[in-house]
């Protein structure tokens, strides 16, 4: 080597030594300045700032401002119309009380740890459900897409139900209620009931008639229905304004949407526990019917109600969860909305069959005192003995127990012409047993119970409310699934991508308030959510354990909350919930195989449902329903997989500073990527600790204590960055 090189060599080293004792002399000095730019992901305690390349303004993520709030938005999406008119309904044809041991099982085996998964991973990533999917799986970044899709497909429908409580809503202001009595009409020569009430009822006539003025099939459109379109524009507008601002304003209406429907179930119990027959209604709701609870149906449909009354798969409980404190205890969270869910649906089952054991009361009493009479007068005709007749017995003032003795009597004496008598046996059972669920329950069964209560207009006006507040409720976190992963990955605005997709959804939703829209109802209700959300919860199960690893989860999770989540967890993620999930998959596909596609059909001239299965094209619409909601996983695979666009747009994989704000890099993904440290394999990375605890070295990985470019192992990517001006460091 020549000399002037040597000498070059000895001043170069030189200047490296004095560079090192600076950095070192001034260590802790630049360490201030280098956290005010250190690389957080929406940190409570520090500013998120946009990734866009190039940007210079700061964009501070939204937070709760209580954890009340949060809590309460938890417990307003997860509590919804379900709780109201499905769980009471499962509970009563699938053996009473004893129904609770199967959903409360599975309360454990799949609710609460799946639930508590998806607030974890919303909480650590603080993403949507795109962002959230994408980093821990780009390859498995469609369950994003496809939870969005699922979102989407139930709001159009969903809405539609509040619009209908909306407009019972406003008729309930009027005294006495608009469905209390059938209409009359006038015909060539005198007045009289309304056919089709007549061989209904009011409530049910009013419904199908005055409602939804509703077609005889699918098929038959009938055009709009104007009165339910306004509504349905109400409910659209409702959700917009809520939701305009996020959850600065949705989380504010929570304090009244959640707390609400609580205080109307309590009045109504309190009322219905002070009618008469209500007690008969609850001793019947919980009288457990043990052979019952052995059959696989009742797990089947105790497994699907657990996972649709915690909104699992939709997107909204990571969306809600990405908006809190990252050492936020999201275990308790996830316990505590999970029983508060459990014990809300008990309530809502009190309160449904003390009202309708009421109901039944008053029913059993027309039946009694209509079969009496029948008696009398087969009693005048000599068709029956008057010795049969205990002399106790005054038919004026007959009671239920001694018209049941007088007809058990009868029945044995008559045995061979007691079925030409047409007297019947009014039992209470027999009502109760009449199950009821869904639109049947909330504007038939219990709009018909309520115009026997006393200042019923009032009742009627707090109970339609409860059920706008319960749809309000699901509906923001459902639209929160939508909007926050897309605002995430696509930086658009979300004032204006609100509006958007709420005038898409309304006129869209027009389908559904057409004189045929209720069948429309059905099907999505059918077809739109339940297989592709189970799929989807199946696919984040496999990502959370199998692809970023289970044991690595379990680390996360001990580091964000403070203290090791139970080893239950770990056995239930691993092993036993995927395999409940995928028996309740199979389960599902067999059920709808067996079970012919169709829907119940208002029949004008009958009054009565009749099952009509669905036409070609509606088939086709069933299953593009189902493809559609499950289609953006394949297509995000096969996209990832063969490289087909570039990643590094939208992506949270790489990224690097400058003047202490975080700019994108051009990533190249031959794999998973799930770390944003160096866009390595999850084999090679830990998991990822953002925030104040950056600078730790981290567990598992020796390589990451000092990174190529820096000690703090992502730092200032001097090597990546060869262009940048000095000025700029």
């Amino acid at each position: 080597m020549p000399k002037n090189s040597k000498v070059v060599k000895r001043e170069l080293d030189d200047e490296v030594i004095e560079s090192v004792k600076d950095l070192l002399s001034n260590e802790d000095s630049s360490d201030d300045a280098f956290k005010k730019s250190e690389l957080m992901v929406d940190d409570q305690e520090e500013k998120d700032v946009d990734v866009e390349e190039g940007s210079d303004g700061e964009d501070e993520r939204p937070a709760w401002n209580s954890k009340l709030q949060y809590i309460l938005a938890q417990v307003g999406f997860s509590v919804g119309l379900g709780n109201v008119w499905r769980f009471p309904y499962l509970c009563q044809k699938n053996g009473g009380g004893a129904y609770l041991v199967p959903y409360l099982i599975l309360l454990l085996i799949i609710g609460i740890p799946l639930f508590f998964l998806e607030l974890a991973v919303g909480q650590r990533i603080r993403r949507g459900s795109i962002g959230v999917w994408n980093y821990i799986s780009p390859k498995l970044g469609g369950i994003g897409f496809a939870s969005c899709v699922v979102c989407f497909f139930v709001a159009l429908y969903y809405n539609v139900i509040i619009g209908w409580s909306l407009f019972y809503f406003s008729q309930s202001f009027q005294h006495p209620l608009p469905w209390d009595q059938c209409p009359l009409v006038k015909n060539a020569s005198h007045t009289i009931v309304e056919p089709e009430c007549e061989k209904s009822s009011a409530t049910t006539y009013y419904w199908y008639r005055e409602a939804l003025n509703i077609s005889s099939s699918l098929s038959e459109s009938g055009g709009l229905n104007w009165k339910m379109t306004i509504c349905l524009l109400s409910a659209w507008v409702m959700v917009c304004l809520a939701m305009i601002k996020g959850i600065q304003s949705s989380g504010k209406i929570m304090y009244f949407s959640s707390l609400f429907p609580y205080v109307v179930l309590l009045c109504f119990l309190i009322r219905g526990l002070l009618l008469n027959g209500s007690v008969d209604g609850i001793r019947h709701m919980f009288t457990p019917k043990l052979e019952i609870m052995l059959e696989p149906k009742v797990w089947r449909e105790a497994a699907t109600q657990v996972f649709f009354a915690l909104g699992l798969g939709f997107g909204g409980v990571i969306a809600f969860s990405s908006y809190n404190k990252r050492d936020n205890n999201c275990h308790f969270d996830a316990v505590l909305v999970s029983f508060i869910n459990f014990f809300t649906s008990v309530l809502a089952t009190l309160v449904v069959f003390a009202v309708l054991g009421f109901k039944a009361n008053i029913i059993n009493e027309k039946c009694v005192i209509q079969n009496s009479e029948k008696i009398l007068k087969l009693l005048k005709i000599g068709n029956l003995s008057q010795d049969m007749i205990p002399h106790h017995i005054n038919f004026s003032s007959i009671t239920a127990e001694d018209y049941n003795l007088v007809y058990d009597i009868i029945q044995k004496v008559k045995e061979e012409e007691f079925d030409s008598l047409g007297l019947k046996s009014c039992q209470i059972e027999d009502e109760l047993n009449k199950a009821v669920q869904g639109t049947g329950l909330a504007f038939i069964a219990f709009t018909e119970a309520m115009t026997h209560f006393p200042a019923s207009p009032f009742w009627s006006v707090m109970f339609f409310l409860m059920l706008v507040n319960l749809g309000l409720g699901s509906m923001f976190g459902t639209i929160e699934g939508i909007i926050t992963p897309i605002v995430d990955t696509f930086k658009v605005r979300k004032e204006i991508l609100t509006v958007v997709c709420c005038l898409v959804a309304f006129f869209i939703g027009l389908i559904f308030v057409q004189r045929s829209g209720n069948y429309f109802v059905t099907m999505f209700d059918d077809y739109s959510a339940t297989l592709p959300l189970l799929i989807v919860v199946i696919l984040e199960n496999i990502a959370v354990t199998r692809i970023y690893g289970v044991d690595k989860f379990m680390e996360d999770l001990k580091d964000m909350l403070g203290f090791s989540p139970s080893q239950y967890y770990y056995y239930m993620w691993k092993y036993v919930s995927p395999l409940v999930l995928l028996c309740l998959l199979v389960a599902s596909v067999v059920q709808m195989g067996l079970s012919p596609p169709g829907y119940n059909a208002w029949i004008e001239d009958k009054a009565t449902e009749e099952f009509h299965s669905y036409p070609t094209w509606g088939m086709i619409v069933c299953i593009s329903l189902m493809l559609l909601a499950i289609l953006p996983v394949p297509i995000v695979f096969m996209v990832r997989r063969c490289n087909l666009i570039d990643d590094s747009s939208g992506s949270l994989a790489s990224v690097s500073y400058k003047r202490g704000r975080i700019i994108k890099e051009p990533v190249n993904l031959e794999g998973d990527n799930t770390s944003l440290i160096h866009g390595k394999s999850p084999s090679e990375v830990p998991s990822p600790n953002f925030g104040k605890n950056i600078y730790r070295k981290q567990t598992g990985s020796p390589t990451l204590d000092t990174a190529p470019n820096g000690r703090y192992g992502i730092g200032y990517l001097m090597a990546d960055m060869p262009d940048m001006p000095e000025s700029d460091l």
